[in-house]
């Protein structure tokens, strides 16, 4: 299910080697004078009864690749990679996607510093 500045997932557990989850992300605006505006997320839920929560940021130039780091904290935490829960309907993934770059002001062909990259661990 997706709102604007949340998203919530949670899998049928009858599917072969893919664990039961429970899954939500929430994500808003941040301005940090170093680093400039900045996409902060909250992810937190269960996965196979086990509790987890995870807070990350990207910069505005790469919070479009959100999808990667969402799906690389739910294999952390016990989400095969096959099963990732920001891909499972693509029009909510569609709806997210919007919503990041309206709140960000992202603009297509808007440029990307390189070095973010490799702070936000892409």
């Amino acid at each position: 299910m997706f709102t604007p500045g949340h998203l919530r997932r949670s899998n049928n557990p009858n599917i072969p080697g893919v664990p039961k989850f429970d899954i939500e992300v929430f994500y808003e605006v941040r301005h940090v004078p170093e680093e400039g505006m900045l996409m902060h997320f909250t992810m937190s839920g269960e996965v196979n009864g086990r509790a987890f929560s995870e807070e990350f940021d990207m910069h505005r130039d790469t919070a479009h690749n959100f999808a990667s780091l969402i799906a690389k904290h739910a294999v952390k935490n016990g989400v095969p990679p096959n099963a990732s829960p920001i891909m499972r309907n693509h029009s909510e993934y569609d709806a997210m996607f919007k919503d990041i770059r309206d709140k960000l002001g992202i603009k297509p062909g808007d440029p990307i510093n390189l070095d973010n990259l490799d702070k936000d661990g892409l």
